[in-house]
């Protein structure tokens, strides 16, 4: 049986570049025989760039809503907050004794971010980063590690820093997670044509209100080629997003009417807008339901996911406290 491990981190409400490319392959995966699913809101990582805390409790929310609104199994699986699990923070600083300075130097994202910043506007939290990243991964004996690309390098870290516990100890006290990367998985183009992200405002919340969605579709960047000219669909946002929610038949069709000229791109948006609302309308309405005032279902899920994650982390925190000499 594999243990699979994933982290959301609670920066914003999910929108459909997370949808199409993690939420939806990790909710299949979880669903695989012989699988076992550990799912976190990451909400420690987000104090990193979020300082609000309403803000963060109410993203919070809607990341739990926007799991179980697509199916995440809750009774198979796992789901809770990182923080009200304090083995994180604890296995956080065991790391940090084991990580050397310069394989933080080196992490992409404190370069990225202290290159453009300069390292006095860089935090240590961001800058220890990785460790509690690896802590996350490690506490839970996770197996595979579902990660993008640009998170290969954080993975191969949280092995090296186990590894240095396990020979430092002599005995296997961490599991050595694999990263599953799924190379068929593009980048989904946000409404600029850019890597869809919360950081470049791009993005399409498919959870809004249907009229404020459908303005956010009609700001879809697209090219001037009048009304009643042939269009290349293929170097064009609406078509690209179309295509990755639509089917085999409707993209084929959506190909043709592009290519035969007379189909303007108001009309592709406005296909778009209603393939958004008719694919996503089950969990639309669930996620509506799930975060409406008073309802406490998403407290209750999450604290039952608490309960179990807790129990699979003192085992790992034990397991360590005795080897170095804590317990």
């Amino acid at each position: 049986m594999a243990r699979i491990l994933t982290g959301i981190q609670s920066s914003g409400r999910p929108h459909l570049g997370n949808i199409l490319g993690a939420i939806l392959p990790a909710i299949n995966l979880s669903k695989e025989a012989g699988n076992e699913s550990f799912l976190f809101i990451a909400d420690l990582h987000s104090l990193t760039t979020l300082r609000d805390g309403t803000a963060r409790r109410e993203y919070v929310r809607a990341i739990a809503a926007t799991w179980l609104a697509f199916g995440y199994d809750t009774v198979k699986n796992t789901l809770w907050r990182q923080s009200r699990v304090v083995e994180h923070s604890e296995l956080y600083w065991y790391l940090n004794c084991f990580t050397p300075v310069p394989m933080l130097d080196n992490a992409t994202s404190y370069k990225d971010k202290a290159d453009k910043l300069g390292k006095s506007a860089v935090s240590s939290g961001l800058f220890t980063y990785p460790v509690l990243q690896a802590a996350d991964i490690l506490l839970y004996d996770a197996n595979l590690v579902p990660v993008g690309k640009d998170q290969r390098q954080h993975l191969e870290m949280t092995r090296d820093i186990a590894s240095a516990v396990n020979n430092q100890y002599g005995t296997e006290v961490f599991v050595l997670p694999e990263a599953r990367i799924d190379e068929r998985i593009m980048t989904i183009p946000g409404i600029d044509g850019a890597k869809m992200s919360k950081s470049y405002n791009n993005y399409i919340d498919i959870f809004q209100p249907a009229n404020e969605l459908y303005k956010v579709v009609k700001k879809i960047k697209s090219d001037s080629t009048p009304l009643e000219e042939p269009k290349n669909p293929d170097t064009d946002i609406t078509f690209q997003l179309y295509a990755l929610i639509a089917s085999a038949e409707q993209t084929a069709e959506m190909r043709r009417n592009y290519e035969a000229g007379g189909y303007g791109y108001g009309h592709a948006k406005k296909a778009l807008y209603e393939l958004l609302v008719e694919r996503f309308a089950t969990e639309r309405e669930r996620f509506a339901e799930l975060m409406a005032e008073g309802n406490d279902e998403l407290e209750r899920e999450l604290t039952a996911g608490e309960e179990k994650a807790r129990a699979v982390a003192s085992q790992t925190i034990q397991r360590v406290r005795a080897v170095m000499g804590f317990s």
